[in-house]
């Protein structure tokens, strides 16, 4: 009985030293203030991909060419999200207004936004309704967001570092950590496949293009992952561009072979007429590593 008298007093004490930590853990937590973007010239320099222009000018060339260089920029040089912004349940009239909740998209096509203010929104809001393309052209998915935001899952990325296939400690600018997420599909499933958007006022359903890889192509027995296809000897060009219509269908005829069998017969009705006929039978496969059309 004695031991247990002396055993308990620790345990307790041990238990309140824990409780404490915690605590103050959690304060501290709490107590630290979410630095957010509060300008979209703010956003646009701090998510710039510039900076790395200068020592990686052939990996920026391939990306400057493709689409998400361009997120908010449709086809044809149409302005992306002015159609939402002008009609539906996200529509406003005055730009400046806005908040994030009107562009919900920008999870996917400018997920920056999302540690911006609802002031940065307001700024773009009125720049998609005012066809600015000159400032939305510089608003884009490049570095900062895929090597740093998006490299790592189940943490918060460290402030100040860069995440990479290796660890780089003297990389100028800033220092690159190892991040295995980088060769996984999963880093582009965070865009390209979230399904239904809830947190939103206005939930939309959107790209499931990941769930389709994961549900049917891997379990048919797919080896491949997204950067196997679409990043073939790490180019960053990620295929396909939409602008570019001649190679996009070449991808299509790669990816969806159309096989053709015609049957050709002349047919006896019995009234010594005859009739020529044609039985034409088609067979469409998909050889990509999920459902078309998605994004």
């Amino acid at each position: 009985m004695t031991a247990h008298l002396r055993v308990l007093p620790l345990a307790a004490r041990l238990f309140a030293c824990l409780a404490a930590l915690l605590m103050t853990a959690g304060m501290v937590q709490a107590g630290e203030k979410k630095v957010e973007i509060r300008t979209l010239k703010e956003l646009i320099a701090k998510y710039s991909s510039k900076p790395c222009q200068k020592c990686h000018p052939e990996i920026y060339g391939q990306w400057e060419k493709s689409q998400h260089a361009k997120p908010l920029m449709g086809l044809g040089g149409d302005v992306f999200l002015a159609r939402i912004l002008k009609n539906g349940p996200l529509a406003i009239k005055d730009g400046h207004k806005a908040t994030k909740e009107n562009l919900i998209c920008a999870k996917c096509h400018l997920p920056q936004l999302l540690g911006a203010s609802d002031a940065v929104a307001a700024e773009l809001a009125s720049a998609i309704l005012n066809g600015d393309t000159a400032t939305l052209g510089q608003l884009n998915i490049g570095c900062p967001v895929c090597h740093q935001d998006k490299a790592v899952v189940h943490s918060r990325p460290e402030r100040g570092v860069l995440y990479g296939s290796r660890d780089l400690p003297n990389h100028p600018g800033a220092p690159v950590k190892k991040s295995p997420l980088l060769k996984d599909p999963l880093v582009c499933g965070q865009c390209h496949g979230l399904g239904p958007v809830l947190e939103f006022e206005h939930p939309e359903q959107c790209a499931t293009l990941y769930g389709s890889y994961l549900h049917a192509y891997i379990p048919s027995g797919g080896t491949q992952t997204c950067q196997d296809c679409h990043m073939k000897g790490k180019n960053h060009y990620l295929p396909p561009n939409f602008e570019n219509r001649n190679e996009t269908a070449a991808l299509y005829r790669a990816a969806l072979p159309l096989e053709v069998q015609a049957l050709g017969y002349v047919f006896a009705n019995g009234n010594g007429e005859s009739v020529p006929k044609v039985v034409v039978k088609t067979r469409i496969a998909n050889r990509a590593g999920h459902r078309i059309p998605d994004g």
